[in-house]
């Protein structure tokens, strides 16, 4: 007797290892058509479903950037250079008016019938109101390199802006080849990454103008940029 119940339990073992087998791989290609279907439908399928962006669109951006220049900001600093660059010391202040060297003479009583008139002592007259000395040209000429010696800026000297690295670095390698060196600095500018080719920083403003001077020597266009120290 139990030698014929054991064929029968290892016959049921099978059947349902043999079961659980053809319903795993049914599930599985159930899995696999579903995600078949899903990508045959989908254009892209695993890109980020971001609002895509019309010809009109494009099209109305390449015109606003036609018209676009990076090196606008700086058109206008040139006009406004100081040729001589020398401080103009303050002019001196009016001298003040001198005081009344006396007072007003005071009335004086009549005496009487039987006396002798007093004599009236003598006043000394005020001292003159001292005068503020005038400045020579020498106190001038002094003031004038102590105003520049204390300057809150540092100077650049810019050769470019370019809306592309690519760009600015072919414009400082054609500074280098000059005997300049320049490096690249980014920016945001109207929602643009600009990025500017700058020489710098230098001390002094007369340093910086004679740098731009042999970088316009050189057949570069450059401005003069100032930055608060």
């Amino acid at each position: 007797m139990s030698s014929a119940s054991k064929p029968a339990g290892s016959k049921a073992q099978k059947g349902g290892f043999v079961l659980g087998l053809i319903v795993g791989l049914l599930l599985g290609l159930a899995v696999a058509l579903g995600v078949a279907l899903y990508i045959t439908k989908s254009p892209f399928p695993f890109t980020n479903k971001v609002p895509q962006r019309t010809a009109e669109q494009d099209a109305a951006e390449a015109e606003r950037n036609r018209n676009w220049d990076p090196n606008a900001p700086l058109a206008g600093k040139g006009a406004a250079r100081s040729a001589s660059g020398v401080v103009n010391a303050p002019a001196p202040a009016p001298a003040p008016a001198p005081a009344a060297s006396a007072a007003a003479p005071v009335a004086v009583a009549a005496p009487a019938s039987g006396a002798a008139p007093a004599k009236a002592s003598p006043r000394a007259d005020a001292p003159p109101a001292a005068t503020a000395p005038t400045p020579t040209s020498a106190t001038a000429a002094v003031t004038a390199p102590a105003a520049a010696a204390g300057d809150a800026y540092v100077y650049f000297v810019q050769a470019g802006a370019f809306t592309r690295p690519e760009e600015a670095e072919s414009q400082k390698a054609k500074l280098a080849i000059q005997g300049f060196t320049a490096k690249t600095m980014e920016r945001e500018q109207n929602g643009r990454t600009v990025y500017r080719v700058r020489l710098g920083p230098l001390d002094t403003r007369d340093a910086a103008e004679e740098l731009q001077r042999k970088i316009e020597g050189a057949g570069f266009e450059a401005n003069l940029v100032r930055v608060q120290r």
